[in-house]
This record gives C-alpha cells, structure tokens and sequence, in this order.
C-alpha cells in the first residue's frame, strides 16, 4: 500500500537519533466569506470587528508572556525541573511565545487547537509540534462508540490526508459529549458579531457617501437661481471647515441637523456589541471597548486583573497544562506561572516576600530571583528555616478541642464517599 505520507517526507529513523519530520504545507490562508448572513461569518469577517480582534490578541499575548514551569511528582514530593526541549524551541518557526499564540488563536477563534508532532527524542517523546490550520483538519467523530471514526476511535486528516492518531495533538475548547471536535466561539455568538459587523459597516458606508451635511441655509425673502445657490454652499462649507465665522444677510436662516436616534444607537449598539463578546470569553468588557456596570465599576485595576486570569485565563491555561503534559514522561508537567500578570507595587511584594520568608515557604534567594536579582555568595541564601525558630523562638501548635471540652464547638461531620 502506498505511503500517504511519502508527500511530507516523513520518516523514522533509529532510536539513537531524533525523528524528523518536514511538512511542505506552504501559505495556506483562512477562507474569506462575505458577510451574508450569521451562518457564512469566517473567521477572518469576524476579526474585522475590533472587539473579536481584541479579544484574541488579549488572551494570546497574556497566556504567551506567561513564565512556564516543569515538574515531576513522585508520591507526595514535587520536584522542580529544567524545561523539556518542548518548550525551549517547540517549533520550526519561531520562539515559545509565537508557539503559544498560534495555538491560543486557533483556540479563541476556531475552538480548536490541532497540533502534529513532527519530531520526537529517543524515548519517543515529542520535541516539536507544528499547529496546523484548523479549517484544513477534518476529524470523522460522529460513528457509534467502540467503532473507528468514533469518539473514541477517531480518524484525523489534513488536507485531505488521514494522520496517524498517535502524533495528533489536540486540544478542544469545549467538546459534547460523544464528540471529539471542541465548539467553536465564532459559531456560538455568529450573530452577535455579525450585528457588530453591519452597525460597523453602516458607519463605513456612511462616511463613504460623505456623511451628513452639518445644517442647512434657507433663503425666506428672496428667489435665488442654482448659481447663487452654489456660490452661497461653497462659501459656507469653506467656513465651517475653516472653524471660521459665518456671516449671512438679515433673510437668511441657518437651522442646523442633528444626527437620528437610530443613528446615534450606533455607538451604543458598538459598546453592547464589545460588552456581549467580553462576556462570552470572561473577559473585563472595558478591556475591549466594552462598558462595565454594577460593581465592578467600583474594584480595584489588581482585583480586575485577578478576575482577568480566573474567568479568562485559567480555563485555557488548564486546557494547555493538561494536555500539553501528556507529551512528557509520566509524573511530569507544566505549570503556567500566572501571578506573573497580577503585578502588585513595591510595597505589595515586600510584603508577600516578608510573610513567606517569615513562614519559611521562600528562602532568601528564591525572593531575590523573583526580583530579577542575583543570589547571595557562598549560599548564604539558601535557607528555608522558618525565622521565628531560626531565632530561637519556641513554637507551639494549637491543639484542637474536641466537643466535650468545650460544647459550643460545632463539629462538621464529612459524609463517606470517594473523594480520593
């Protein structure tokens, strides 16, 4: 049987060296549609709208510019390891960063980031992944389960090519159940963008057509021929472009137009637009052009930020953690640092290093690394000993009274069952 992959190059060589792969994909762009109607919105169509672009370069650049950790978990001890090849170059084409936009865009945008190991390491653990175009994969899903073609058995293709399902990484958005391919947000809000899109494209074809004249003159005493019309217009056009006076004779009336109320729901209708979108990805409306309500209003830019990171954040970086730490040895993993982006003040942070020096949960250099500061010579910083016991301080652990000892305690009892 003839190699459907011969076209790519691909090859397995011998457990000594790498396997290569190299995939001759070429410039292959998003389709374009015209925005008909909801059901034809392309992903490029909804990108023109300002707060679905906005939207996407949020997530992608916050969880992009995310330090990453490497763990190993044996029993109850957690170890801290250097990063796997992986994620020092894990593609072709330029750094992590770039790496994790393209999956975070096809996530945000497709609901769907699709992957294909394209190298692997002599234990036959992936070193680079390529993401491919989620328009140009097809995954047959929908046969009945225990059957090839099923949820649990599913046949992937690119471009018309079945992959091997052992290099296929994936990582769905939101998936139902009996189905493999994740939802995709442009879909679940296509009319929302397209409502965007038509008052956008409204404004467009206005100013396109000139716009509206400011006002009108109307002449009350007096007949005047189109010439003198003409000569009046341009004089008072040239004046209002000029910011300069108007004057006119005593029988001549300026009355000037105001926009409708339907146009002026343009701006409004932009605003719900940004704040319907915000909502759909957790996001702070005003971040993208939206308007915040309520209380919120009233929070903090650091409280805004934490919410940022758990309604917006924390669901794509569980998705990316936990898929992307299949690729590595059992009991290993990743681990995005998101305090990164809850970036208190000075005063804040020596405060956090303060108490957990003070409880020994840092050491002296950890808190200079985390300010970008070198360690102490001779080791010097390398004790974790709690300072109050590092002084000489006796410590006493609290003991917890039990009912009889004191009747005004109230004891919550934990119903049996498997909470692991």
């Amino acid at each position: 049987m003839r190699n459907p992959f011969r076209r790519w190059g691909w090859t397995r060589r011998g457990a000594g060296a790498p396997e290569q792969r190299d995939i001759g994909v070429g410039d292959v762009s998003w389709p374009v549609d015209d925005l008909a109607s909801p059901s034809a919105l392309s992903v490029p169509g909804a990108m023109r709208l300002s707060p679905v672009f906005a939207a996407g370069r949020l997530l992608a650049s916050s969880v992009s510019s995310l330090p990453i950790h490497q763990y190993r978990r044996v029993g109850g001890l957690t170890t801290h390891l250097p990063l796997a090849h992986l994620f020092q170059k894990p593609a072709a084409q330029g750094t992590i960063d770039d790496w994790l936009v393209r999956a975070m865009l096809s996530l945000v945008y497709r609901g769907n980031a699709v992957g294909v190991v394209t190298e692997r390491d002599w234990l036959e653990f992936p070193t680079k992944i390529e993401w491919l175009n989620p328009s140009d994969v097809f995954v047959q899903d929908t046969n009945a389960i225990g059957t090839r073609g099923s949820a649990t058995d599913p046949v992937w293709s690119y471009l018309g090519v079945e992959l091997p399902s052992e290099d296929v990484v994936h990582i769905p958005w939101m998936t139902l159940p009996g189905r493999v391919w994740g939802l995709s947000p442009i879909a679940a809000y296509a009319v929302t963008v397209s409502t965007g899109l038509a008052a956008q494209k409204f404004v467009d074809d206005y100013f396109r057509a000139g716009g509206q004249p400011p006002g009108r003159f109307k002449n009350t005493m007096q007949t005047i021929d189109q010439g003198q019309a003409s000569v009046i217009k341009r004089r008072v056009v040239q004046a209002i472009r000029s910011h300069e006076p108007i004057v006119y004779g005593k029988d001549w009336d300026y009355e000037p137009i105001t926009i409708s109320v339907a146009e002026a729901q343009f701006c409004e209708t932009q605003r719900l637009t940004a704040t319907q979108i915000a909502a759909i990805y957790g996001i702070p409306p005003e971040k993208i052009g939206g308007e915040t309500g309520g209380s919120y209003s009233y929070s903090s830019p650091e409280q805004r930020q934490i919410e940022l990171v758990q309604d917006a954040l924390l669901p794509y970086l569980t998705r990316l953690q936990n898929h992307l730490s299949e690729c590595l040895p059992r009991g290993q993993f990743i681990k995005f640092d998101a305090d990164a982006l809850i970036r208190v003040d000075l005063a804040g942070r020596m405060d956090a290093y303060e108490k957990g020096r003070l409880i020994g949960m840092w050491n002296i250099d950890e808190i200079r690394a985390k300010e970008d500061e070198a360690p102490l010579p001779d080791g010097k910083g390398q004790d974790w000993t709690p300072l109050p016991i590092q002084a000489g301080s006796n410590i006493t652990v609290p003991q917890i009274r039990s009912r009889r000892e004191d009747p005004g305690l109230h004891l919550i009892k934990t119903p049996r069952g498997n909470h692991g």
